[in-house]
């Protein structure tokens, strides 16, 4: 069973995960790893994975076999537990808990070499309703009060198989990164009774220098102050506090994100990137101070002793020149 601990001194959970280290990649060195060969995550190969919790298949097509658009399943070697009471204990000054949790995959296309930039619009569209579809299910269980969606696309990112694949993971905590986007957006609210996002948002377009691309419903922005080169966030421009669908379409948060990561493939040569999406916790979905977003960042710089002992980021690129070489990309 994980293990959730909580450090007494900056009040930061973290997971001690065995399961995670009997994964074949983890301890060997990158330039080690071998490309292509046998992938579960290909049709025909689902008798390797765990059951499929669901997929986009036509009708009549079995389970956990090949015909499938989208397949969701428990990743194999996951981060958390499904299993299980939290089991929260002390030990002397020490906080920790059984890591219940849940840990998903969702394979977002049966072919191999297609990305979230190159695949059809309809396919990320897809991908966004999994993500949906797989929260609003996960929210249904007591022990969990938030779930992280990301993404890690290249080795340089974190990803251990080439096969294009999100994940989802059920916490029975709200991250720390997001409570600290809580508590400031909640100060800002009481203070001036306006969501922090959507001033920096009306701000943004109305300067225009660092905003990369709208469409009807969202906005790109170069953030003010980025932690790396050619970060970019992307929120909805009316205020929405959870990640659904606006009026029932993902449509248009499909072509902005496509759009958005096809530029970055023009000008910085496919880089392997992240995203996670940032939401409203369980417990308070409907709010006003709280805007949900996602955050897209680009490997191109290394963590180092810096950034780890003082926790500020060293970033070479003005947000303004990133937001501006993206706009101007050709795709």
């Amino acid at each position: 069973m994980p293990e959730l601990r909580k450090d007494p001194i900056v009040g930061r959970w973290v997971i001690i995960s065995v399961e995670r280290g009997k994964r074949p990649t983890d301890f060997v060195s990158p330039s080690q790893r071998k490309k292509g060969g046998f992938c579960p995550f290909c049709p025909g190969n689902e008798y390797t994975t765990p059951p499929e919790i669901m997929a986009f298949r036509p009708s009549g097509s079995q389970p956990n076999s090949a015909g499938w658009t989208l397949r969701v399943m428990p990743n194999k070697f996951p981060a958390l537990q499904i299993y299980g009471d939290l089991g929260k204990t002390g030990e002397g000054i020490f906080d920790k808990m059984n890591g219940v949790g849940a840990h998903e995959v969702i394979v977002e296309t049966p072919d191999h070499n297609l990305s979230l930039s190159t695949m059809q619009q309809k396919t990320v569209e897809d991908v966004l309703w999994a993500c949906h579809l797989r929260l609003d299910d996960l929210k249904k269980d007591q022990r969990f009060k938030y779930v992280l969606i990301f993404k890690n696309e290249g080795e340089v990112a974190g990803a251990t198989l080439e096969h294009s694949h999100t994940q989802v993971i059920a916490l029975p905590i709200v991250p720390a990164l997001v409570k600290e986007e809580i508590d400031s957006a909640r100060r800002h609210f009481e203070f001036k009774e306006r969501c922090i996002f959507c001033d920096v948002i009306n701000q943004e377009l109305d300067d225009g220098k660092r905003v990369i691309y709208e469409n009807a419903r969202y906005v790109a922005l170069a953030p003010f102050a980025p932690r790396a080169p050619f970060e970019t966030w992307i929120l909805p421009k009316r205020h929405e506090s959870a990640f659904m669908p606006a009026d029932k379409s993902f449509a248009d948060l499909a072509e902005i994100l496509q759009r958005i990561l096809r530029q970055m493939d023009r000008i910085l040569d496919t880089p392997p990137y992240n995203f996670v999406i940032h939401t409203s916790p369980f417990y308070d979905e409907v709010n006003e101070h709280y805007h949900w977003h996602i955050e897209l960042m680009p490997k191109l710089t290394k963590i180092a002793g810096f950034e780890w002992g003082s926790g500020f980021y060293i970033n070479p690129t003005p947000p303004e020149e990133s937001a501006k070489f993206m706009r101007e990309a050709k795709i």
